[in-house]
């Protein structure tokens, strides 16, 4: 009996550890307003070419769901913001994404951009002029 529940024990050990490890920036994320804590939007995070990306799925204020992004630069002027691309071009340093840019749709800057996971179910986005250290961070969480 003591052999089972040893064996059982191990097996749920492993099984947690490879679940925690298998946790990456992938996936669906919802965005949290940093004034408010509302939910904003759900935002997937996907790999492209060697390339990491995100991208605008849903917008969840009904109010907002068919806002356009009228100060985006280019070909990206009044483009629905439900379907943008906002992350673009991050690659893979250690912990964190990194080398690529992040845009605001509310007043359509890009800025450069890091990404990593704070937790399992928890993404560290900043966004920053120049140096890191200037700049704002988010905190997005995984959608189950």
């Amino acid at each position: 009996m003591k052999f089972k529940k040893i064996i059982l024990s191990i097996f749920v050990i492993v099984f947690a550890m490879n679940a925690a490890l298998a946790q990456d920036v992938f996936g669906k994320w919802k965005t949290v307003d940093d004034n408010t804590g509302e939910v904003k939007s759900i935002v997937e995070i996907y790999k492209k070419d060697g390339k990491v990306f995100g991208k605008v799925l849903e917008i969840l204020n009904k109010e907002h769901k068919n806002d356009v992004c009228k100060d985006c630069p280019g070909e990206l002027k009044n483009t629905p913001i439900e379907g943008l691309v906002i992350i673009k071009n991050l690659e893979k340093d250690g912990d964190e994404y990194n080398d690529g840019t992040i845009m605001d749709p509310e007043n359509g800057k890009e800025y450069k951009c890091y990404i990593m996971l704070e937790e399992n179910d928890k993404l560290k986005v900043r966004g920053y002029i120049g140096f890191a250290a200037l700049g704002r961070t988010q905190y997005w969480y995984r959608v189950e």
